[in-house]
């Protein structure tokens, strides 16, 4: 368990510093058989510590000292719907979000897997670390591997936490790559 928490610290530190994340926002976890690891509530993924991991069942009871992100519902109701999925990175990428909370819907791009959809699904806003948000991203994602939440956020899921932090950049640099070709597109030829 101590390298997989390893781990989580790891991809935190990773995303903060592709910022994925800022300030205290996002978070992420990893589940172990019955175990879910996630990050802190209220502390940036910039700098955790391995006693800042908290440890949660399924049912959502807290193993260790510690409060879990406040987006745990989340994380576990994931778990829960999907066997297949055994890590979550939830991002609030700048490009991403900006699709987010914008009328654009984002494409998926060829780089990470086949696509099987034009677009990266989405669903409607819900306030974040309820049971309505919960509820909804985990019906949202069905079988998919990311979801966009609107005017909130970003859910990347995986077998492996590392296959979801770099599906969680991929996102972000599609996202950017349709951004400045919608920029370019919105530009007057002066020919």
């Amino acid at each position: 368990m101590k390298k997989n928490i390893a781990e989580i610290i790891s991809v935190s530190n990773e995303i903060y510093d592709k910022g994925l994340v800022s300030g205290k926002a996002g978070n992420i976890s990893a589940r172990f058989g019955d175990v879910v690891a996630i990050t802190p509530t209220l502390k940036s993924l910039s700098n955790l510590e391995e006693k800042d991991i908290v440890l949660v069942n399924m049912q959502g009871d807290v193993l260790t000292k510690g409060k879990p992100s406040s987006e745990v519902n989340m994380h576990l109701e994931i778990y829960k719907k999907r066997s297949d999925v055994n890590a979550i990175v939830h991002t609030h990428s700048p490009y991403a979000t900006g699709f987010a909370f914008s009328d654009k819907k984002l494409k998926r791009l060829e780089g990470f897997g086949s696509i099987k959809t034009q677009y990266i699904s989405s669903i409607e806003y819900e306030k974040p670390g309820t049971d309505e948000l919960a509820r909804s991203a985990s019906e949202g994602l069905g079988n998919e591997d990311v979801l966009i939440l609107k005017n909130h956020g970003v859910i990347c899921v995986g077998d492996q936490l590392k296959e979801a932090m770099l599906l969680a950049v991929f996102v972000e640099e599609t996202a950017k790559t349709q951004f400045i070709t919608l920029m370019l597109n919105s530009v007057e030829d002066s020919d």
